[in-house]
């Protein structure tokens, strides 16, 4: 008995290592649908989507933002961008299900003066 369980820890041990190491921390979700932001702006400025879609934002810069609905400070137009929200770097967040036909634009809610970080969703 012991014969074996020295054999199968022998085995384990020889089964690790060699292998690639994690990837680190989570990445952002994949969706064709996406805006990224860098310290340039948001790009592209404009996506057509149909009905139902869900749009991803993707933080590439080095310090955060936050991306809402207009009109700034209300964020009332289309209230699924709203669920974005506060974006660290490297992090991703989707929108909620943009249903009606519409245009929706967004702003980063801590620079809504800033035309880089500004850009529309063109539903329909």
């Amino acid at each position: 008995m012991v014969f074996v369980a020295l054999m199968l820890c022998l085995l384990l041990a020889s089964c690790g290592g060699g292998g690639s190491p994690a990837p680190p921390g989570p990445s952002p979700p994949s969706n064709p649908n996406t805006f990224t932001i860098t310290a340039a702006g948001v790009t592209p400025k404009e996506l057509t989507v149909a009905p139902g879609t869900r749009v991803l934002f993707v933080n590439s810069d080095n310090r955060r933002h936050e991306m809402t609905s207009d009109p700034h400070p209300e964020h009332t137009d289309c209230t699924e961008i709203n669920s974005v929200g506060a974006l660290s770097p490297g992090q991703g967040r989707e929108t909620g299900n943009l249903v009606d036909v519409r245009t929706c634009g967004f702003h980063d809610h801590g620079e809504p003066d800033n035309s880089g970080l500004k850009g529309r969703i063109i539903i329909r």
